[in-house]
Formats: structure tokens, C-alpha cells, sequence
């Protein structure tokens, strides 16, 4: 069992003690009206990422990718935070806040790329390459950013990247395919570790190639977590508010969008005029959702806020140490007005 396994079977039996997994949400409650209610009671805030449902995201006090709301988590003075996404995310505020209270609606909301780098595996692999420098794409667990030296996000890896020495040898995890993007823009040589999100190797270069045809004058955006294959086509690569950005600023009226479909939600409001088409993945699905994002419900936002459950509980030793990687990405990033 890994650390966070020990830590939902706690949780789910704390859980049980109250009936929490059994209770059903009156239909009738106006969840919005309740969650603004309780956010105000409890000085709780709702941080919501962009691959959230729609509901949560307009329920959020905040939206954003993993850069801002690492920024948002560090900076806040609520004493409760709500962190609608998966895990690591949750963890990551956690880190940063150890005196508030962190809650993830559903415990079980993981992430296939956080997954693929065990601390234990990887700290084998670290060892064999003793003079490097470890980058962690934020996306991964607490466990291994305490194994690293500095964290960071798809909108700022590059500049990380790029302020350490040429000579600097470098070990990136956990995503091989944003690793190879910053090799390819940065021309450094980077170890890469070989892990991967499900959601963005889906992707499918025949559907897109067909739907480009179909629609001639849409862009092609992608997340540079998708394959390459998927990244030589695209118009523009971003991370998810990069793409949001570009979408609201952009001439073009359709956008073919390769990442996880909840940033459609925030690019439809932010240009009503345009039309964005989810990139098509290859399977016999029309969609490309993220199983564990959308794990998270409205009716599980209300019963976390109401009764302050699942929380976030974390070893203090592992906390301090992944505390300082995080801490270095956070001054980088606002040296260069990331």
C-alpha cells in the first residue's frame, strides 16, 4: 500500500462512522445558494481546476491550472480550503497550508500520471543518476516532489528549465511527453522518466486529421502533455490557461482543443462567439474526460464543505521536504511574472 492508499482507507472508515457515504442530497437544495452559505460560515474557499464539471467550476471561488492555484492555495487566508480536483492538487495545498484544512470532495479522485512515478521506483532511479538536478512536473505526489529539487507546471516548466546553468544535468518527471516538448524548445538533454496522463495520449492524429478537413479554418490547440504526434500539428501549445488565453485573443472563430474537455466550459464563456470542438480520441468514445476529475460532483462539493470531510492528512516529514521544490518553482515564477 502507498501512503495515499493507507490514507483513503482511513478516511473512508472515518467516513463510515457518520453514514457520509451513504447519504443522498436532497434534490430540492439549491447547492449553489447552500455552498455560498457555507463558504461563509466555515471562511472556507473553493479552488476549482479547469477539467472540473461545469457546476463546480461556477460554484469555485477561484479557477485555474495547477500553476495559479498552487499560487491561490499559498496566498490565501481562508481557514478552510475546498480543492475541487485530484489528489496531488490537494496535497499540494496541504503543503503549503499545514494549520488549515485542506478537503478533496472525493478522496478517490487520483491521476494516472501521479500514479506512474512511485517514490520507491523513482528513488532508485534518481540514484543512478547522482549529479542531476530533479524537475517534477507539479503533477505528481507529495512523495515525489520530496525526492525533488525544484517543481513545476506546464506554464512556467520552460522557464524553469531554462534558468539553470547549460552544464546543469537534469532528470525530468513524471510526464515523458512535457519532458520531450522542453527538450525540443529548451535544446537540453534531459533525463525522462517514463510516465504519462492517460487523458492526453488518447488522442487520435487520424480523427483530428479528419475533422480538420471538416472544419478547414479551425486551430488545432494542444496540451504539451499530448504525444508529439499530436503537438507537430498543432497551431498552438499551452498549458490550459495558455490555451484559454490564446482561444479569447486568437482571430480564428473554431478551435479543435486536445486536452481534457472542462476547459471548454471557461472557453465558451470567455468567447460565446466562437465554436470549440473537443479533439476526438482514439476509442469509441466522443469525449475526453478525465475518470478521476470528474469524480468530483456538486452534491460531493456540499456534504465535503458541510461536514469538513474527506481532509487531507499528510506525514510532516514528507510535507517539509516537498515543501521546498514548490517553494523554489513559487520564486521563479514570480521572478519572471509567471
Amino acid at each position: 500500500m502507498y501512503i495515499r492508499d493507507v490514507q483513503i482507507a482511513s478516511e473512508k472508515e472515518n467516513l463510515e462512522k457518520i453514514g457520509f457515504l451513504d447519504l443522498e442530497v436532497d434534490p430540492a437544495i439549491d447547492l449553489f445558494a447552500e455552498i455560498e452559505n457555507l463558504k461563509k460560515e466555515k471562511n472556507a474557499i473553493v479552488l476549482a481546476h479547469y477539467y472540473q464539471e461545469p457546476d463546480i467550476q461556477d460554484a469555485a471561488d477561484y479557477i485555474g491550472d495547477s500553476l495559479g492555484l498552487a499560487q491561490k492555495a499559498e496566498k490565501t487566508d481562508a481557514d478552510i480550503i475546498v480543492f475541487a480536483g485530484v489528489h496531488f492538487m490537494a496535497e499540494t495545498a496541504k503543503i503549503l497550508n499545514p494549520r488549515k484544512k485542506v478537503l478533496l470532495p472525493d478522496l478517490k479522485a487520483g491521476c494516472s500520471l501521479a500514479d506512474s512515478a512511485p517514490p520507491e521506483l523513482f528513488r532508485k532511479f534518481k540514484e543512478k543518476y547522482p549529479d542531476h538536478l530533479v524537475i517534477s512536473y507539479i503533477n505528481c505526489s507529495a512523495g515525489i516532489k520530496a525526492l525533488s529539487d525544484i517543481i513545476c507546471t506546464s506554464s512556467n516548466a520552460q522557464k524553469i528549465v531554462e534558468s539553470l546553468p547549460v552544464a546543469q544535468k537534469i532528470i525530468f518527471a513524471p510526464d515523458k511527453n512535457l519532458g520531450a516538448y522542453l527538450i525540443k524548445k529548451t535544446g537540453r538533454d534531459m533525463v525522462l522518466w517514463n510516465g504519462a496522463c492517460m487523458v492526453h495520449e488518447i488522442f487520435s492524429l487520424q480523427k483530428i486529421t479528419k475533422l480538420k478537413i471538416r472544419h478547414p479554418e479551425a486551430k488545432l490547440i494542444a496540451h504539451p502533455e499530448c504525444e508529439d504526434h499530436i503537438l507537430r500539428i498543432a497551431d498552438y501549445i499551452g498549458s490550459t490557461t495558455g490555451l484559454l488565453k490564446f482561444s479569447k485573443q486568437d482571430d480564428a472563430k473554431e478551435y479543435i482543443v486536445a486536452t481534457e474537455t472542462g476547459i471548454l466550459h471557461q472557453m465558451q464563456k470567455e468567447s460565446p462567439g466562437k465554436t470549440f470542438i473537443p479533439a476526438p480520441p482514439d476509442n469509441n468514445c466522443a469525449c475526453n474526460d478525465c475518470p478521476h476529475m470528474k469524480l468530483n460532483t456538486l452534491e460531493k462539493l456540499y456534504l465535503c464543505m458541510k461536514y469538513e470531510l474527506p481532509q487531507i492528512i499528510m506525514d510532516e516529514n514528507i510535507r517539509i521536504s516537498a515543501k521546498k521544490p514548490i517553494e523554489r518553482m513559487l520564486q521563479i515564477s514570480e521572478k519572471y511574472g509567471l
